[in-house]
């Protein structure tokens, strides 16, 4: 397994993309530590099934787009695992609106969400990775971030702001091995793609070379790759998940 007696902190894994990132892990032998906004039904259930896999895995609630609840959650985490290993930065929010329409409200929710979770949360495990001189942190992008899409500039420069943090931190950080990297899905189906209209579907589906959307375990296998030690001299990079879309 290649995670095998690692311990991981996942942001926004109690659904999509972010619970399935704590799955495979947990597959791959990982103890994780996973938060959400509320310890709901969703959140009980992400815990029972991780622990099924034969792993330690515990949901906190945090907003980690606030820096006093991201340092407390990862304070917590190390008094009950000990360590941590990997970060998988995923808590993430979406509010679509042409520019000429987006309102200054919009525009501050998605960044302070999607680029403020990331910083704080950087933040806050960057002193416990320091000091045991190694680490693996892996932001969740979008091809959004690298391509820009329609009525999404707010999630798109959040998005393109989480790459220019990731290599900057890449730098600061690799003189104690923490590497930093991003994964940059393109479409993949979830919960919210799930109600989008079939023949708006198969439009977006042609923009895909592979003809088809992604899948959250497939994004979660490369969470994997890049958290793992098959890739200790890989840091700063962008790898995009999207079926050969146009300019990923």
């Amino acid at each position: 397994m290649l995670l095998e007696n690692k311990t991981a902190i996942v942001t926004g894994a109690t659904r999509g993309i972010g619970r399935a990132i704590a799955i495979r892990f947990a597959k791959e032998g990982c103890n994780v530590a996973f938060c959400g906004r509320s310890r709901g039904e969703k959140m009980i259930a992400v815990e029972q099934e991780l622990t099924a896999l034969g792993v330690k895995a515990k949901g906190y609630v945090a907003d980690v787009a606030d820096m006093e609840q991201a340092q407390a959650f990862v304070k917590e985490v190390l008094a009950d695992f000990g360590k941590v290993d990997i970060l998988v930065n995923n808590a993430g929010i979406t509010d679509d609106s042409a520019v000429k329409r987006m309102t200054e409200e919009q525009m501050d929710r998605v960044m302070h969400t999607n680029l403020g979770s990331v910083f704080c949360m950087t933040k806050a495990i960057q002193p416990s990775m320091w000091k045991q001189g190694y680490g693996s942190i892996v932001n969740i992008g979008s091809v959004v971030g690298i391509a820009g899409n329609y009525n999404q500039a707010n999630y798109a420069a959040s998005k393109a702001a989480i790459i220019g943090f990731s290599k900057s931190c890449a730098k600061e950080f690799a003189a104690r091995n923490i590497r930093v990297n991003v994964v940059a899905p393109g479409f993949v189906e979830t919960e919210m793609t799930a109600e989008v209209p079939e023949e708006l579907m198969k439009t977006w589906c042609q923009r895909i070379p592979m003809k088809r959307p992604g899948t959250p375990d497939e994004v979660a296998q490369a969470c994997v790759f890049l958290a793992s030690d098959m890739c200790p001299y890989i840091t700063s990079v962008v790898l995009p998940i999207c079926g050969g879309m146009e300019d990923a």
